[in-house]
């Protein structure tokens, strides 16, 4: 089942830290088979109000996603990131195909 990395991200600096970071991230995603899903582009809020800029990246489950965040590549720019924007991210399993609402029940 997949699974997402999904990054919550506000006060970005665009600087040489974050243009590294984004030059950086996509060889770090790739032995993971991560792939983004959304990255950045504004959403259109419907109800409340939203602050931050979206990411999401999917993975094929949530062990390999535990193992990209974790691993040293990401790590060794993780720091170009959270130094130049507040910052969000959680990892979370996706729901297998035909998932409907009436199924947390079970």
């Amino acid at each position: 089942m997949s699974a997402y990395a999904v990054g919550l991200l506000k006060d970005v600096r665009f600087g040489a830290e974050i243009v590294e970071y984004l030059e950086r991230i996509d060889a770090t995603l790739a032995p993971y088979c991560g792939r983004f899903l959304l990255h950045g582009e504004p959403p259109e809020v419907v109800e409340g109000s939203l602050q931050h800029d979206v990411v999401v990246i999917a993975f094929p489950d949530i062990a390999v996603a535990r193992a990209w965040y974790h691993s040293s590549a990401y790590q060794n720019i993780l720091p170009l990131r959270t130094s130049n924007a507040i910052s969000t991210v959680f990892l979370v399993d996706g729901l297998p195909e035909g998932h409907q609402a009436k199924d947390i029940f079970k």
